[in-house]
């Protein structure tokens, strides 16, 4: 029997940070298959590769989910142990894709080995997907393909530090191109800045969107200019500049709202400056709300109890996962997000799991699937 701390180690000491999930998706389906699960990898394109696992078939099937890629580690210099080394120290693995979320991934394929060793006899769909931290693009994929169409239930193993999240908001990635007139700074009279055209954005855009409404679950719309850039001389009126932004649709404030309230802006906004203002959308990812008292939350929350001695509570997350392209399927099913690990860890130096938070969740993946079909 695999020796899951090994597992995830070996899972650790591959570098996929936005990239390379070829290698992550041949050691799943290593273990898989060495378990009689067959397996199906599915290219993005060069070593960006999903792999797709079914344990049975039927109607109603419960789908797995979770991401190959990691975010990069940063200045390696800055971490206590190298960030894919797997290090383990008290009982803590350390390493990038600890937490967010290759404890999850590997969780998940263990549970799905032990249902196989124990006779079950229901559907699971396990789907280990590419670029889930920038454009989601390999669940887009699988959507596209058919894989969410008969889904009865998804549960996303990312880390939730033990709560058991029903509904968690979207995400709308923006970028606005200001063009102007380059001329030399002594003169820039003559010229068109174009970083004063973002600055005409930037100034009206916290008040932009003060009539989107709060969503009772998950609270007031956010959103955020979150990159910059203008200018390469500083005797140089600038002639292009850009700025990005992110918006965080809600089922109250939900895309169609929020965009129209972003064009809005720069409609204002290129009415107030020489500069020309130009919006690129640049992902759209649909906010995922659940039932709170349907099958698969109290079902997975029963589940819960029965491993750890004690239900989770009922939470909404901010941040997005790649359920929101599942989602767009004309199949309707619930999602829950539960895993191991802490979220507040998630693209940190030093990020970690506590390695018992690993093994309870493969315990717990396991019960989840037999409580749903019981």
């Amino acid at each position: 029997m695999t020796d899951p701390i090994a597992f995830l180690q070996k899972l650790i000491q591959i570098d996929s940070a936005n990239g390379n999930e070829l290698a992550v998706a041949r050691v799943l389906q290593a273990e898989l298959e060495a378990a009689d699960i067959p397996t199906k990898l599915i290219p993005y394109k060069d070593d960006r590769v999903n792999l797709v696992a079914q344990l049975n078939h039927g109607d109603r099937v419960l789908g797995f989910t979770g991401h190959e890629d990691v975010v990069s580690p940063g200045d390696e210099n800055a971490w206590t142990y190298p960030p894919f080394s797997g290090k383990i120290v008290n009982n803590t693995m350390y390493g990038r894709g600890t937490d967010d979320m290759k404890s999850g991934l590997a969780a998940m394929t263990l549970a799905l080995i032990h249902l196989k060793q124990s006779g079950f006899a229901h559907p699971i769909r396990f789907m280990a997907t590419v670029g889930e931290e920038f454009g989601a693009m390999g669940a887009r994929q699988l959507t596209e393909q058919g894989y969410a169409d008969d889904l009865a239930g998804l549960v996303v193993g990312e880390p939730t530090n033990k709560l058991l999240k029903y509904a968690h908001g979207g995400t709308v990635n923006y970028e606005i191109d200001s063009e102007g007139v380059s001329v030399h700074s002594s003169r820039p009279e003559k010229g068109v800045n174009a970083i004063e055209g973002l600055v005409a954005f930037a100034t009206r855009e916290p008040h932009a969107f003060d009539q989107a409404p709060d969503d009772p679950d998950l609270g007031p719309f956010r959103h955020s200019i979150t990159v910059i850039k203008g200018g390469d001389q500083v005797n140089t009126i600038p002639a292009h500049a850009y700025l990005r932004g992110n918006l965080r649709p809600t089922p109250a404030a939900n895309i169609e709202l929020v965009v129209g309230l972003l064009e809005k802006l720069v409609d204002q906004a290129n009415q107030a400056t020489a500069a020309n203002l130009t919006l690129n959308v640049l992902h759209r990812f649909l906010p995922v709300h659940s039932d709170k008292n349907g099958h698969l939350v109290t079902t997975a929350n029963e589940a819960i109890a029965a491993v750890t001695g004690k239900p989770a509570e009922l939470a909404v997350a901010f941040g997005g996962t790649d359920a929101s392209e599942f989602i767009r399927s004309d199949n309707q099913f619930d999602v829950i997000v539960y895993g191991p690990g802490d979220n507040h860890f998630s693209h940190q130096i030093d990020e970690h799991v506590d390695l018992d938070s690993y093994t309870t969740a493969i315990k717990t993946y396991e019960e989840i699937a037999k409580r749903f079909f019981a």
